[in-house]
């Protein structure tokens, strides 16, 4: 018995389709088919063979943090992604290096989640 790989994260948000133009356009992530649910939302291909899944009519708050509760991706070329989200007008904070040597931004999505972009130090 073992756990193999995270197949997906789910997030719920209030307007799926502002989060869908934000997690295509703004985080450039395929639109995947989705299941017919009896309730809105969109999926997203993260990676290889990993998903994101918004669930739509988020009523409550939304409670994320770049130090918690958030996801992190990781990219290449954090130069070009900084400048792709400054041009997208996103919320975003300055990048900073990790201990270890990693890169990384963090950035929100309408509904305030924050996932952080990062480039390992292997990458650089």
């Amino acid at each position: 018995m073992k756990v193999h790989q995270l197949n997906h994260v789910a997030i719920h948000v209030a307007d799926v389709a502002k989060s869908v133009e934000f997690y295509r356009d703004v985080l450039k992530l395929p639109q995947m088919d989705r299941p017919a649910f009896d309730f809105p939302g969109a999926w997203f291909r993260l990676g290889v063979d990993q998903e994101l899944h918004l669930i739509g009519d988020r009523e409550l708050p939304v409670h994320s943090h770049h130090r918690g509760g958030h996801f992190a991706l990781i990219v290449s070329d954090l130069d070009a992604w900084e400048s792709h989200l400054d041009a997208m007008n996103a919320t975003r904070l300055a990048r900073k290096t990790r201990p270890d040597g990693a890169l990384q931004t963090f950035v929100s999505d309408p509904d305030g989640h924050w996932i952080e972009l990062c480039v390992p130090p292997d990458d650089q």
